[in-house]
């Protein structure tokens, strides 16, 4: 970087300075986008993002205007925003198509046979599920019906997320074992 601020080669031709920023700033970017999206994984997204629009068109920061810091921080706020209006109208859209499809579909009530086998695989369902260990059914349960991801068990339960998803994937394993066979026999009766 030079004396005014400006990079002073594009970052493909100066990749130890494009490091120097990676290393100096990209903390302060997770931070940001973090904070916008909730979702460390998303918020990653955002900060690659970022430093790859950086690399491609160094032109786009003017240092007239501020020091490379800011201008990053607000090209990662923006984006944050957009990721985060973008997943809003696609949760939107699946809503309306959800909704659209239960009223094609009508009341499960309105069809005898239907309700009998939707009560029938729940009934398969929780039996298997509480025949499992309890932390892997309390993993499953907070992931499949809790709607939380790994790292939000993880933080709930004070217990490492590589635990959390081996717990999540052995109880599942264990419920397609348990479950496969009984619910082909639901399936054959209803």
């Amino acid at each position: 970087m030079g004396p005014n601020g400006r990079i002073c080669a594009k970052p493909a031709q100066d990749p130890d300075e494009f490091e120097r920023l990676y290393d100096e700033h990209s903390g302060r970017l997770l931070g940001v986008a973090y904070r916008v999206l909730g979702d460390s994984a998303l918020a990653q997204d955002v900060v690659q993002d970022v430093f790859l629009g950086l690399w491609r068109d160094p032109t786009r920061f003017d240092a007239t205007r501020g020091p490379i810091g800011h201008y990053l921080r607000m090209v990662a706020r923006s984006r944050a925003l957009d990721v985060l209006r973008e997943s809003q109208v696609a949760g939107r859209a699946n809503d309306r198509l959800r909704s659209f499809a239960r009223a094609e579909e009508g009341p499960a009530d309105l069809k005898p046979a239907v309700a009998a086998e939707q009560h029938a695989r729940s009934v398969v369902v929780r039996r298997a599920l509480m025949r499992l260990p309890d932390v892997q059914r309390e993993a499953i349960v907070l992931a499949y019906w809790g709607g939380m991801t790994a790292e939000e068990i993880a933080v709930n339960c004070s217990t490492p997320v590589g635990t959390v998803k081996s717990r999540i994937r052995l109880g599942v394993l264990k419920l397609r074992q348990q479950c496969t066979p009984a619910l082909d026999d639901v399936s054959v009766a209803a």
